[in-house]
């Protein structure tokens, strides 16, 4: 079953912010729920499960509040569900406690990403645009070459190679500054 929401621009501004919300966290909890069931291929009608669930529970959110935290607490006890109808089976299942620490766990290193990727988008805003290009060609999964690209540029492989290792080196010293500098404001 896959999930999908349509809304109008009739519906109302509350719903309408729900849905951004529950949009916005669709691959955190995808990884959530994936971590939690690791190695179960039912793990995507879990998550499409917690969806229902979150939409079901719409008007029980409170506009304001952390709606990550709300999400990941439904697909918990989505996992749960799931792992009580798959207990006879008579499969490996962690037990509660230790579903407890996971899953807090999961959460603080889902936080930790968070910050070290909006961290890499402003260090990436600091780049000059040929320097950011030459990143997006490399690391780009449907681009050319290296060689393509230094053709392109006029520029001879190894150069590019010596200014990605430098970006590289630049863009790991700036998001620990600003990660470093974000948990000292807190």
């Amino acid at each position: 079953m896959l999930w999908h929401l349509r809304v109008s621009m009739n519906d109302n501004p509350r719903e309408t912010e729900f849905v951004a919300q529950l949009t916005e966290v669709q691959l955190p909890l995808r990884l959530y729920v994936q971590a939690l069931l690791p190695g179960d291929s039912a793990a995507h009608d879990v998550v499409q499960q917690a969806n229902a669930m979150l939409w079901r529970k719409r008007d029980d959110f409170i506009l304001g509040t952390n709606f990550k935290a709300w999400a990941f607490s439904v697909a918990r006890y989505e996992v749960l569900n799931h792992r009580k109808q798959q207990a006879r089976d008579s499969r490996l299942v962690f037990g509660e406690e230790l579903e407890q620490v996971l899953a807090q766990d999961l959460v603080e290193r889902d936080d930790e990403t968070e910050r070290r990727h909006e961290a890499l988008r402003g260090c990436l805003a600091k780049l000059r645009q040929q320097d950011r290009e030459l990143l997006l060609h490399r690391y780009s999964s449907t681009s050319g070459t290296l060689d393509d690209f230094a053709q392109r540029m006029g520029r001879s492989v190894g150069g590019l190679k010596v200014t990605l290792h430098r970006l590289r080196n630049a863009l790991l010293t700036c998001i620990e500054k600003q990660l470093t500098t974000t948990e000292a404001a807190s």
